[in-house]
């Protein structure tokens, strides 16, 4: 999962102080007890923050002490998870999933086990699409999430575009764009979102053409169909694109440090995915587990981590006491949901005529 490992590059400047905030918020810490969870994230410095700032501030306001597990992006952990689990010896009892990981966690069966809501009143300050059910129940809670966004070079564009749709105008933008050459980067979901009906443009092997074909329209504005983001964030800064897709986070990065680059949320949005806490099926730390959820979900725990780890938080700012420059920095609105059980359904229809139009005039 590269886009959460992009952590690494983000700069903390919190201070003691959130931790405090989030004890405050949280309540008074529990009368110390004997009792522990393994929590699995992934590596770096995320793991590093939340080994820092998240899981200090849960022991302080639970007694419950973490030991940080080390985890690989979601699909790999998924393949962990079920050999251990099979092995009946699982190496976190809590661990993130992203959304397409847990859908297929849920349709294998036997992984994960479904949480108490009633024991996690805080999961209610999240919309509904971030608490994941299945015939078992409650099986995921999101954690944090994290956007793709329209950017533009402003030493090139003086006035971001108000819609995705005009990065087709040639005149303006005729190769000059830098776009994701991956399938299943979500750029089929802005089309999606800014030409069609959006996700259920995705039931269809005809609506899958079309979005193709609709990109296919943008082959002349666009300068580089870029893998590796290390590519695009080169092209911006050297004025070779003046505008496509790239991480939000990244792009505050690099604007902070002075770099000629806007993130903007168009009238479409932008692309948000998320990670979910997800508990073990073989886990006995259910109840410890639905703690940790319950204060990962509180207003003060997401803005302890929109400010220490850099993620967007899953909750209204105007639940939390994040600024509108904070929350700028790490989120914004409206957000394009991904056609995640489409990928999943007919990913090789999908990636073969996606790679056919690249490799075509």
């Amino acid at each position: 999962m590269t886009k959460i490992n992009r952590r690494s590059l983000l700069k903390s400047t919190a201070s003691v102080g959130g931790m405090a905030l989030a004890g405050s918020v949280l309540g008074t810490p529990l009368i110390a007890q004997s009792r522990s969870l393994k929590v699995g994230s992934y590596g770096g410095y995320f793991e590093d923050s939340f080994k820092s700032f998240v899981y200090p501030a849960f022991t302080e306001a639970t007694g419950i002490t973490v030991e940080s597990v080390t985890q690989p992006n979601s699909t790999d952990w998924l393949v962990t998870m079920q050999q251990a689990t099979r092995a009946g010896n699982v190496p976190a009892d809590i661990s993130l999933y992203s959304r397409d990981s847990l859908i297929k966690a849920s349709r294998i069966g036997g992984l994960l086990a479904p949480l108490d809501a009633s024991q996690m009143k805080a999961t209610e300050n999240l919309d509904g699409y971030f608490r994941f059910e299945d015939s078992s129940g409650l099986i995921g809670v999101g954690a944090m999430s994290w956007f793709t966004s329209m950017v533009v070079n402003t030493d090139y564009v003086d006035t971001p575009p108000e819609s995705w749709a005009d990065f087709w105008n040639s005149e303006q933008y005729e190769a000059s764009l830098g776009i994701s050459k991956l399938y299943n980067s979500h750029f089929l979901d802005i089309v999606a979102a800014t030409f069609f009906d959006g996700q259920e443009t995705f039931a269809t092997n005809d609506g899958i053409v079309a979005l193709v074909e609709k990109a296919r329209e943008l082959k002349p504005n666009t300068a580089l169909w870029w893998s590796a983001e290390s590519q695009m964030e080169q092209s911006i800064k050297n004025g070779d694109v003046i505008g496509g897709m790239y991480y939000h986070d990244v792009s505050q990065l690099m604007a902070a440090e002075g770099f000629p680059i806007l993130s903007h949320f168009p009238k479409e949005g932008n692309p948000q995915d998320y990670g979910s806490w997800c508990l073990s099926a073989i886990s006995d730390k259910a109840a410890e587990a639905q703690e940790f959820i319950n204060f990962s979900s509180d207003p003060a725990t997401q803005a302890l981590m929109s400010r220490q780890i850099g993620t967007a938080p899953l909750v209204d700012r105007s639940k939390t006491d994040l600024t509108e420059e904070e929350f700028a920095a790490v989120s914004g609105t409206p957000s394009i949901q991904p056609a995640y059980e489409a990928y999943l359904d007919n990913e090789t229809f999908i990636k073969e005529t996606w790679d056919t139009m690249l490799g075509t005039s």
